[in-house]
């Protein structure tokens, strides 16, 4: 991993006395570098990753980590040199050039940020929170995926998170017009069943996974509490952005950090997207009465709990964010 934009690779560091830095011996006695220079002490951090790829239907998991980067003003603190995990005939480089002149060539790999519950600079808004968030935006490596999940663990662990949550998001039989199912999966059965509720079942999957299940497991082993949200993208309107998802997998977040995130418009264009899918529903009889087909399914499947801890957790996060934002005029199940 590399200090700040990762577009050159490094080499290993002579000061393994700063905070987060560590170094490891890759194959054939090449170094990869691993380093986190001048953060400073860090409060209680939580890691929020997201991976584009196959974790990633609608790009509505990564989606989560863009905004937050975005609303934070988050800084970048390091990348993994691509060199060990990524083919470039399948992730390939993007070149920028203007005017006849390159600008500047950007590599394709994983990226890590940092956003402080009270920044130093003034003109950077805080987060809101008690704790600091280590944003973790990537591309599903090609190759090597143990090594990078450990190597991925082991920067984590050198800035002392506390807890990872990992943001999936997949194609399913889910109609747009209803709330996006969310489940979860940890390697806490307390932590699970803390988020679990409310709309947000639990996982209960065995087959084929991607580089999250792997992550799951390497920070299961080292110990790291760990929890995944999968959201649920309707297969019929897959191509990205998927706002409606990606603002389930943010009110998510919400309830396993127990504190608001900011929105921005987000609420605004998950209405506008259900629109618009609605719209082109209806110029086609067939796939309307394929959404139809699946709203009785999603509502016969929903009864059961449409009181009780639904409606509770609907007004917890209406109480949680009116409290810090204002303006509300009551729970939103968009």
């Amino acid at each position: 991993m590399l200090p700040g934009t990762g577009h050159a690779r490094g080499h290993p560091t002579s000061k393994p006395d700063h905070v987060g830095c560590y170094r490891t011996v890759a194959a054939l006695g090449r170094w990869r570098v691993i380093e986190f220079n001048d953060i400073g002490e860090l409060t209680s951090p939580v890691a929020i990753a997201g991976f584009e790829g196959w974790n990633d239907a609608g790009e509505a998991a990564s989606g989560v980590v863009n905004h937050l980067g975005i609303a934070w003003q988050a800084t970048p603190i390091g990348a993994i040199d691509p060199e060990e995990f990524y083919d470039f005939q399948v992730n390939r480089p993007v070149i920028e050039i203007e005017g006849g002149h390159t600008k500047r060539l950007i590599w394709p790999t994983t990226r890590i940020s940092l956003a402080r519950a009270q920044p130093a600079d003034g003109s950077v808004p805080p987060t809101g929170l008690s704790r600091d968030v280590i944003l973790v935006h990537g591309i599903e490596p090609n190759m090597r995926w143990r090594a990078f999940s450990e190597d991925l663990v082991r920067s984590l662990e050198s800035l002392g998170v506390e807890l990872v949550i990992l943001l999936g998001a997949l194609l399913a039989d889910a109609p747009h017009t209803r709330p996006v199912p969310v489940s979860v999966g940890s390697s806490n059965a307390k932590l699970a069943s803390e988020v679990a509720g409310g709309g947000v079942s639990r996982v209960d999957y065995k087959g084929p996974t991607g580089i999250l299940g792997v992550l799951q497991h390497t920070c299961t082993g080292a110990g790291l509490p760990t929890v995944s949200l999968w959201a649920q993208v309707p297969h019929y309107v897959a191509q990205p952005p998927s706002p409606k998802a990606t603002l389930a997998l943010l009110r998510g977040v919400e309830d396993i950090l127990d504190a608001p995130l900011p929105l921005a418009d987000l609420p605004e264009e998950a209405r506008a997207w259900e629109r618009g899918v609605d719209e082109l529903a209806q110029q086609d009889s067939e796939v309307a009465d394929y959404v139809r087909t699946l709203e009785e399914a999603k509502d016969a499947m929903d009864l059961p709990e449409a009181s009780g801890d639904a409606i509770a957790r609907e007004f917890e996060r209406y109480f949680r964010r009116n409290g810090g934002a204002g303006g509300s005029s009551g729970p939103d199940r968009t």
